[in-house]
């Protein structure tokens, strides 16, 4: 299937794709700070530059979209009409970086949490598991 878009409209959608500061990362940090813990952003010193990092605490949260790192919700299992091998290759290349990168701040004796898009929208429970997850020794 071809694309519904020219190049250059498809060009300024996919310029508006946002690696930093997304929606769902600030609701994050919102609820995080709320919960008294201070943290530094994208420390990019550390494998797979984590969007939330509790320094003191040796823990990390990275704040995963549903589509571009192939979550199993129904967000994340759509598949785009236009493309669908370069998308699907995309995001399984995503899915094995992200895990190497886990591995690695394992191996360095760091604690990762990833927070999915898709449970950023509930913040009571975004709000437990944040605190679980920061107080768990």
């Amino acid at each position: 299937m071809t694309d519904v878009f020219p190049p250059e409209k498809r060009s300024w959608i996919m310029s508006r794709v946002r690696d930093k500061d997304t929606s769902p990362e600030r609701r994050v940090r919102s609820i995080a700070h709320g919960l008294g813990y201070r943290y530094r952003l994208h420390r990019n010193d550390l494998p797979g530059n984590p969007d939330i990092v509790f320094p003191s605490r040796k823990k990390m949260i990275f704040v995963h979209g549903c589509f571009w790192h192939g979550h199993n919700c129904r967000r994340g299992r759509r598949i785009p009409k236009a493309n669908a091998e370069y998308w699907i290759e995309k995001i399984r290349r995503n899915v094995e970086r992200d895990a190497l990168n886990q591995a690695k701040l394992a191996s360095l004796g760091w604690d990762v949490l990833v927070i999915w898009e898709c449970e950023t929208r509930d913040p009571e429970s975004l709000s437990n598991s944040i605190r679980r997850f920061a107080e768990n020794h």
